[in-house]
Order: structure tokens, then sequence, then C-alpha cells
């Protein structure tokens, strides 16, 4: 079947017109392919472009060298090859099948036949070709499912989850990020009966798949069919607060996939087994360590401020938020509180305690120190002269300690 993309005007991308020009020059065949095209249909924004070829990687690669375009070998083994025109990155990869798969990687061969190569990929929707001028060539009906707001593997679900078993983790992603309706048929039947196949896959590649499912505009849907149908009990058995994860996605600012996660699964109390189990940043790993469900929340005003200050902005509003989304209201005055209030900063600093005559050394830590914790717990209303008093005083009492 052979169709028209109805907006061709992202196609004139610098990267993608520079990519075009040299792998044709040569005499290669070349074709938008997957999210780019498939978005293209539906309306949403096209974001990364990917291309495909006929060429195999190394010329694609040489051609590409020869026409002073940058080519990188990102996935060279599976065919693929990263072009960076004036910065903006494309991707090529070469027309391939599979030799042989294991349910975590496959052993591939490259191919002249753009048929044989849809054949081995996932979905439908994402087995779309179009060429310069925006003719799109659909073997599988991906575009009347598309009109469906229907995700279907191509040819049989189980054969293709077996060949990889991250297609299951996909199959639930693109639900909720193309916001279709969640299906009770053939294809989700195949990821629950395949879901055991998950536990074979690298920590690295279900986190990523974790954070775009949680990164969708509302994974709730997509996450509430995951959790019916067994998909997180291996690798995120923690996830059961489904209606934690509705609230928090009426009252965020925007998509906060490791905010969701704290909130699905209960914060620090699992933080760490999820930080190990999925090899999460250290960053990840300190956001969801920070967000205590047994903390209690301020009462007044400068209870709130002085919280804010300690924590900073950032993490102070994902616990306002973390708390609401549990269902305790009295966490909202420190969402609105980091909104509208700046926590200052301490008028002194180190320079001023040494000026005051304390020597280098550990004492002007202690010193600071002091000042701050008074400055904090007077709501931070000591201008710069109360407090460089009382550094005065702390130095002549020989240091830091309370006396």
């Amino acid at each position: 079947m052979t169709a028209q993309l109805p907006d061709t005007r992202w196609m004139a991308r610098t990267g993608a017109v520079a990519v075009f020009d040299a792998l044709e020059s040569a005499g290669g065949t070349v074709r938008f392919v997957g999210g780019c095209v498939r978005d293209c249909f539906l309306g949403r924004p096209v974001g990364d472009i990917d291309l495909c070829t006929d060429m195999v990687p190394d010329t694609v690669r040489s051609t590409l060298e020869n026409a002073g375009i940058r080519a990188v070998p990102t996935g060279i083994d599976y065919g693929t090859v990263t072009a960076v025109v004036h910065g903006d990155p494309v991707e090529v990869t070469s027309l391939r099948r599979d030799v042989e798969t294991d349910g975590r990687r496959a052993v591939v061969s490259f191919t002249t036949d753009f048929r044989e190569d849809s054949l081995r990929r996932d979905f439908t929707i994402n087995a779309l070709y179009a060429d310069r001028s925006g003719a799109v060539t659909d073997f599988h009906d991906g575009i009347a499912d598309l009109a469906a707001q229907r995700l279907r593997f191509i040819g049989d679900a189980t054969s293709r989850i077996r060949e990889d078993y991250l297609r299951i983790l996909r199959f639930y992603r693109f639900l909720g990020q193309l916001e279709f309706d969640i299906p009770d048929d053939e294809n989700r039947d195949a990821c629950r009966a395949e879901r055991k196949g998950l536990a074979q896959l690298s920590a690295e590649r279900v986190a990523m798949e974790i954070r775009k499912i949680l990164g969708a505009p509302n994974p709730c849907p997509a996450v509430a069919a995951m959790m019916e149908d067994g998909i997180l009990d291996y690798w995120l058995p923690e996830a059961r607060d489904i209606d934690a994860l509705r609230c928090l996605n009426e009252i965020e600012f925007g998509p906060d996939p490791v905010l969701r996660l704290a909130v699905l699964t209960a914060g620090a109390t699992q933080a760490a087994d999820i930080a190990d189990r999925l090899k999460l940043s250290g960053v990840e790993r300190d956001r969801l360590s920070a967000l205590d469900p047994n903390m209690t929340a301020p009462v007044s005003a400068a209870q709130v401020r002085r919280l804010a200050y300690r924590l900073g902005p950032e993490a102070a509003r994902d616990l306002g938020l973390f708390g609401r989304a549990r269902g305790q209201d009295e966490w909202t005055i420190l969402v609105e509180t980091v909104e509208c209030w700046t926590p200052p900063s301490l008028p002194v600093q180190g320079r001023d305690v040494l000026d005051a005559g304390v020597p280098t050394g550990p004492d002007v830590g202690r010193i600071l120190d002091r000042v701050e914790t008074y400055w904090i717990e007077s709501d931070f209303e000591p201008d710069r002269s109360a407090l460089m008093e009382l550094v005065r005083e702390a130095a002549k009492e020989g240091g830091g300690s309370q006396k």
C-alpha cells in the first residue's frame, strides 16, 4: 500500500537533506522510517529523524565522510550510523533481517529489500517508509492502524516478542505516549503470556523504557494495565499506588519520570532496592531516597520556609508534590511556598569570620554553622549587621562551640 504524508515540511531539516543528498548521489536508496513518519500521520511534532538505506554500514559511513559529514558508528553491528550535520544527529540504519535472536539481542544480516526489513520491526505503525516526496510505503496496514488508534505487532505477536522481550515494555510505552485506548486483544494477551521473558533483559534497557513510560503525558492507563497484566512483577514489584500516580498527574508541573516513580513505589522506603535493580543514576537515586513517606509535614509558615531552605527549591517541590499525591493535603503549603518564595542567601561568609579574627581552620566552619542555624531558626529575619555581631561574639569566645 502507498499513501502520501499530510505534511512534509519537517523533511527539509538540514541534517536530513544533507544525508539524503550524500547517499543518493552515491547510488543509495534512502527512506524516512519509524517514529518520524508515524508522528507526522498523527499530527504530532516530529522529533528525531531516522533514515534507512539499502547501502551496507561501511559504505554508509565512508560515503558520509566523503561528503564532509561526520559519521559515528553508534550501532555498527546492527547497521546503524549516526550522521551529525551542524550538531543535528540523524540515525541511518541499513536494511536488515534477523539471522538469529535470543529474546535480548539479535544477529543481523543486511538486505536491499524494504519489505524484508519491515518484517523484523515491532509494530505496524513503526514500519512506514517515506521518500523525499512524502510518498509512503506501508507493508502492514500501519496507516489504517494509526487512524484506528490501534497498536498491533507485525505478524504473530508472540514471535515478535520472543525476538526481543523489550517489545513488551514498548507495547505499553507506545499506548501511553500515543494516548491510544488500552486494548484487550491478542497483542496484549501475548504480552501477558510472555512477560517472564522480561527477566532476560538488561537493567539499562528496562530502565530506559520505564523512564519513557512514566514520561508520557498521562502514563496512568498504561501503567495500570501493566500492573494488571503482571508486566512489572519482576523489575518493579514495588509499583502499587496507581491512585497516587493519578493524583500526581493532575497536580504536577510537567512530566517527571523520577517523581512519578517515587509516588508509584512509595518513595524512599524502596529507593535503594529500585536504584540498584534498575542501575539508576546517582541523581535519580538521591531524588528517590529523599522522598520519605513517613516524614511529617510542616505545619507553620516558618517551618515550611526552613524546610524549603534546607532542601532547596527543587527537592522541596518534589517533597510537597509527593505528599499531596499520597493524599496528604497539608503538604500543599510547601508546594505553594516554593513557587512564590526564593530562599535567601546567608548574609555572612567565611571571609567575614576570618576578618573577625578567627584563624583559618575548623572554627570558621563551626561559627558559620552556628550563625546559619540562628538565622534559620529566626525565620531569616536577622540582617547582616545582626549576624556579624554574632560572629564577633563567637570569635571572642574562641570558636564556634556553644557556651
